[in-house]
């Protein structure tokens, strides 16, 4: 516990699925050393002595089979390899909408869903009647949330917000309209989780957008200000990395790959 109620949390990103793709997949900017730059998918636990919180939700084996991604095994069912049941997760943090990152809910009985006004708006509203925008939304995620905010499992956030002591929301957008960051304590510092704020370390480092984007400014802005809330570049983790794999300490016995986040990375950003 730190000093004014500040709890420090252990951070994991369990790895549960892939896509191979290019570097000009992944970058606005056309890349003339256009080689293979693969996609990965995490789900982060948060855990203190006091409080288990989980962010996203990842995507299923229905929605893998329909997009042609690998899914190595299910992320919510991946958090007993860590001690946690599904069932008793009570708060999980929704950092936007798109199928990788809101899938599963169901699979989740007790838990409350935090998200964004911005992005609840953004997926029910006229930007939706546009293919290009929804492409990365599945409809039964966004109903099945519908259906959660009349059974009174929604909290919704109006920009920053403390979850808990330790635990707090950045609002970003850029990738989606209400896509929200979480800075989070841990005892290396506060380290702040991009979700898809920024896709690699590359998109914040280089500052080169991502190219599935809603405003490319409030992108740019967005990197900025994921590395003015964290303690250093080193406590700022990207959303589909494959070196998170490799810069941080893995849980021993894991095959498919969980970052122990809060211990400091054995290689530097």
């Amino acid at each position: 516990m730190m000093g004014g109620n500040i709890e420090e949390y252990e951070v994991f990103a369990i790895r549960y699925g892939t896509m191979p793709r290019r570097r000009n997949d992944n970058f606005i900017a056309q890349d003339t050393h256009d080689v293979a730059m693969p996609l990965d998918y995490f789900v982060w636990l948060l855990r203190s002595p006091l409080r288990t919180v989980l962010v996203d939700t990842g995507f299923s084996a229905a929605t893998a089979l329909v997009r042609h991604r690998t899914l190595d095994r299910c992320p919510i069912e991946a958090l007993r390899v860590l001690g946690v049941d599904p069932d008793t997760v009570e708060d999980v943090i929704l950092t936007h909408l798109h199928y990788d990152h809101a899938g599963n809910m169901s699979k989740l009985p007790a838990a409350r869903f935090h998200l964004q006004d911005a992005e609840m708006e953004y997926v029910t509203g006229r930007c939706m009647c546009h293919g290009v925008l929804r492409h990365a939304y599945a409809v039964d995620d966004v109903t099945e949330l519908v259906r959660n905010v009349y059974a009174d499992r929604v909290v919704f956030h109006d920009g920053d917000a403390v979850v808990a002591p330790g635990i707090e929301l950045l609002l970003i957008g850029g990738h989606t309209r209400g896509l929200q960051s979480v800075r989070v304590r841990t005892q290396r510092g506060w380290v702040v989780l991009a979700s898809d704020a920024s896709h690699f370390y590359e998109n914040f480092q280089r500052e080169q957008p991502f190219p599935i984007v809603y405003n490319v400014g409030d992108m740019l802005n967005g990197h900025r200000r994921l590395l003015a809330a964290a303690d250093s570049p080193q406590h700022v983790v990207p959303g589909h990395d494959p070196q998170v794999l490799t810069r941080y300490p893995r849980l021993p016995g894991d095959a498919a790959g969980i970052a122990c986040l809060h211990l400091p990375p054995t290689e530097q950003v």
